[in-house]
């Protein structure tokens, strides 16, 4: 992020930022309705950053924010780490990109290799987006079918999206199942062409089962077809090799990303060499796939991860974040949100959803950032000093929004006038 003068309150970043950047943002979870939904716009609400700090931003304003969505999960270490900036700048000083591959794409594949199960070969890419139409390309390249079974959320190519501007062929190539239901995706696995692969994200507001995983192996094998997981949110944070490495169920190709580089743009397709290799019989690539400021990055985190037990301090610290606000919120049974979900990275449930937009602006207003929904993500830099500013913040917000909540003109039930 940039730096810059401080602005008076008001002076209208949202109003040059949709003039500009269709939705006022280029990240679609960014954007203001997806910040605070219909209260979007409302006085008193962040939604810039100039600087990020260990587990705290600093808006336009000036004013400073606990932040619990740590950037969508990218960030499981902290903002700005020390050890990171330092790989990067050096990384940087050194010259990011070069007509030669960086050594350091063979060492944190190497790296990769050591501590994530199906990881026999490595690719590259940027994004989470990326990696997951790479292994979808991977799958149909080695099986030369095009179906697949999916279960999970891939990011926004024509492959897995159903938004305009998409192709019915595109649609047509995938059956999506519910998530952790053995028989919906027994089902979908026999009622579909000759599939090319089953990929699903392993955990979707929970952790997957794991019968359910199995079965999907099982499944795999039984049709020829790739097994894929989705570890983009879940590598490094779950386990430090996802949630293949805590049930101990490994697919053929995963997907990583998010926090493997604390926030630097860098994801990876992981796998069998058997199945890697075919990307020598299609065309995967991209000039920055392997820039070296995300791989120094990435080499920082891996540092971190060998010194200390990461996903076990996340879990710590989520647990704390996620029971001090349940607290908060059970007094205020008007309301209908509760704090739900595993660990490292839970959710706010509400009866009603527009609730939330209640309770994710008051909280804004009272010093926390909260994400409307899934999900909370711990970080190493939610010292306990951040449970103690977590409830004074929510103390305060959490009956305001009650308040207003209760006030507001209520949605009708569905079906009703």
């Amino acid at each position: 992020m940039t730096g810059g003068a401080a602005e008076a309150p008001g002076a209208g970043w949202a109003t040059r930022a949709s003039a500009r950047i269709p939705g006022g943002s280029s990240t679609g979870s960014k954007r203001p309705a997806a910040l605070y939904g219909a209260l979007a716009g409302a006085p008193g609400l962040p939604t810039h950053a100039v600087t990020a700090e260990g587990c705290h931003l600093v808006d336009t304003t000036g004013r400073r924010y606990l932040d619990l969505g740590m950037a969508l999960g990218a960030v499981a270490i902290g903002y700005a780490d020390a050890d990171v900036t330092r790989a990067v700048c050096a990384a940087a000083a050194a010259g990011p990109v070069a007509s030669l591959p960086s050594a350091l794409e063979v060492e944190v594949a190497e790296r990769l290799a050591a501590v994530i199960p199906c990881a026999e070969q490595v690719r590259f890419l940027r994004t989470g987006a990326e990696a997951g139409a790479a292994a979808v390309r991977l799958a149909r390249t080695l099986t030369g079918r095009t179906h697949v079974v999916a279960c999970g959320y891939f990011g926004w190519l024509d492959w897995c999206s159903d938004a305009a501007g998409v192709p019915a062929a595109d649609r047509d190539a995938v059956s999506w199942v519910p998530f952790n239901d053995i028989a919906a995706l027994e089902r979908a696995v026999a009622d579909a062409p000759p599939l090319a692969a089953i990929m699903v994200e392993p955990l979707v507001h929970d952790i997957a089962d794991a019968s359910w995983l199995a079965t999907a192996r099982r499944l795999a094998d039984g049709g020829g077809a790739v097994l894929v997981f989705d570890e983009v949110k879940t590598a490094f944070r779950v386990r430090t090799g996802g949630v293949q490495a805590l049930h101990g169920v490994t697919p053929d190709l995963a997907t990583v990303g998010k926090a493997l580089a604390n926030g630097y743009p860098l994801a990876a397709v992981v796998g069998r060499r058997a199945v890697m290799e075919a990307a020598a019989r299609t065309w995967i690539s991209s000039t920055a796939a392997a820039e070296a400021t995300g791989l120094a990055a990435a080499r920082a985190v891996l540092d971190c991860h060998a010194r200390t037990d990461v996903p076990a301090r996340l879990a710590a610290v989520g647990a704390r974040l996620r029971d001090v606000t349940a607290a908060l919120l059970a007094p205020q049974p008007g309301l209908g949100v509760r704090a739900v979900g595993p660990d490292v990275m839970w959710r706010l449930e509400a009866d009603r959803p527009e609730a939330l937009d209640y309770l994710v602006a008051e909280a804004a207003r009272a010093g926390v950032l909260l994400k409307r929904g899934a999900y909370q993500f711990a970080a190493l830099a939610h010292e306990e000093s951040a449970d103690h500013e977590l409830a004074v913040a929510l103390a305060a917000a959490v009956p305001a929004a009650a308040a207003a909540w209760a006030a507001a003109p209520q949605p009708s039930e569905p079906g009703t006038r």
